[in-house]
This record gives structure tokens, sequence and C-alpha cells, in this order.
């Protein structure tokens, strides 16, 4: 299967006239005919049904069409990202975080470092749950983590990166938003969003609080679902201050509470590029300086 034959096969799909088809991919009606035959051969199956008012998807076709047009997209943008790679960088450092807000001095620490390593990528990947089996079949070449989700794995080198407190988020009109902490008893009667993944430490605090017989709860599956909850007023949540995105959509006000977050970053032990270790020490110095930012 060729390229030509998946580009063939995407535009007969669309228009369902072989001569039209082939006017827009600008050749012969017989080249493109015979390049279709072709791709059907190989693949076993019948793709179009030929009739005299032009073609239709078979059954198998259109599921298979489906396919071709991601793999399609997929490819233009391997061959874009390669491009982009290939004319400006001689190599490449991943790093795979759950949201973007994670770390939030990314893009300040790539300006930084792309002041010294101007040849080298920083590459963001985005994977909210994949990004440790990502990570582990050396996908990227770093994670983003809680330390608590990174002991006894081999092959890693763990890097401290900051501790992250909990907070509460509510609507900016919510009374609890013109607090400059939270106490449990401020909790008392009001309906607290709770699972979605949570880490340990929250959900031990999430616990210790409905068990109180004061507080209500509801359950949501995920914290995007959480904030649009929030936003609708059926309620408060709390989260991890690494998922603050600093929009100022919400209030996120710090919960009075002992439980906090150790945020690492990880690498793979036989990684030991100069390039990787001056973009982590970028990170660090960032978090470092950030004394009176929340997080």
């Amino acid at each position: 299967m060729t390229t030509k034959q998946v580009d063939y096969c995407i535009e007969l799909a669309r228009t369902l006239n072989f001569s039209r088809a082939a006017d827009n991919m600008f050749v012969s009606q017989p080249t493109f005919s015979y390049q279709i035959k072709l791709l059907e051969e190989e693949v076993g199956f019948a793709i179009f049904e030929r009739s005299g008012k032009g073609a239709s998807l078979t059954p198998a076709g259109g599921q298979f069409v489906t396919f071709l047009s991601g793999m399609r997209e997929d490819l233009k943008r391997a061959i874009e990202q390669g491009q982009n790679f290939g004319a400006k960088y001689r190599d490449s450092i991943s790093i795979s975080l759950m949201v973007r807000q994670a770390v939030c001095f990314l893009p300040e620490a790539m300006g930084l470092f792309a002041e010294s390593w101007p040849d080298v990528q920083i590459a963001p990947k985005f994977q909210y749950d994949s990004g440790m089996d990502g990570f582990l079949k050396d996908e990227t070449d770093i994670l983003f983590s809680l330390k608590e989700r990174t002991r006894q794995i081999p092959g890693i080198v763990v890097h401290d990166l900051f501790t992250s407190h909990i907070y509460l988020i509510a609507r900016r009109d919510d009374p609890l938003a013109q607090k400059n902490r939270i106490t449990e008893s401020d909790l008392y009667g009001r309906t607290l969003m709770v699972g979605g993944g949570s880490p340990a430490a929250l959900k031990a605090v999430q616990h210790r609080l409905i068990s109180t017989g004061k507080i209500d709860y509801y359950n949501s599956p995920d914290h995007d679902t959480t904030l649009t909850n929030v936003a609708a007023g059926r309620g408060v949540c709390l989260a991890p201050g690494f998922l603050n995105d600093h929009s100022g959509q919400f209030a996120w006000i710090p919960f009075d509470c002992k439980e906090s977050f150790s945020c690492v970053l990880c690498t793979h032990k036989d990684d030991n590029r100069p390039s990787l270790k001056a973009f982590l020490r970028v990170l660090q110095d960032l978090y470092r300086d950030a004394v009176a930012f929340p997080l």
C-alpha cells in the first residue's frame, strides 16, 4: 500500500465518482482506477461498489477508509514534525505531563533552556492516563509524577521538583472565596466533589471530611467534570495546587491540612545527555526560586 493509493482511496470515498476523484488528484481515470484496484487486491476485500452512477463504499470499505483517514492525518503530522525538527534541531527531549498546567513553569523553562541549547527541542506530551506506561516503554524522556507513584520502579532516576499543597476550588462569587484559608468547619453543610482519580493524600482528606457526617459529597469521574460542576454551583472541591491553571476562573484557597504532594520528574537511568541534565536544572531552579508562588 502506497501513500498515493491511500490518498486516492480517501478522495474517492469523498467524491464517490471515479472521474471527479481522478481529476482532483491530477491523474487520468484509467490510472486512478488501476491504483484503486491494486489496493483492493492487496487488502483482500472490495472497498467500493462500482455502478453506472459512480461508486459507493462497502461496509468494510467504510470502516477501512475511516482508519485510513486517521492514519493519513497521523502521517501528515509526523512529517511536519520531522520537517520542523530536521530544519532546526539536532536533538529532542520529550516530557510527559498529565495536564498542561502540572509544570506551570515549563514555558519559561523552555525559553531559558533555548538560550543555551538552541539546537535541542523540548517536546511536551500530554498523556493524562498513559504517561507512566509510555515513559516506561521509553516513548518519552522525562515524566512528571507524584513521588509516591515512582517507588520501586527500576531503571529510573527521580528528581525532586516541588511540594504541592491542597486547595479548595470554589466559584469566585462563593462566600468561601473571600477567606484566606479554609478549615474543616468551613465546609460543614456544603457539597464536596470527590473521586476522579484523586491521589492517595487527597483521598485521605476527602474521607476524613466526609466521615464527620457534616459534609455532603458527590462522586465525579474526572477533574474536568468536577470543575464543570463547581462552575455550575453544584458544590466545591479539593485539589492539588499543581492542577491550578492560574486563569482566574475559580478561587483557589489554601486548605488547612498536613497532607501535601511531592512532585517529581523521572528520567531514564541510562540517559546521561548533558542537555537533559541542563533542562532539569533550569526547571528545578525556577521552582526553587518561586517561594511566594502558590503550588
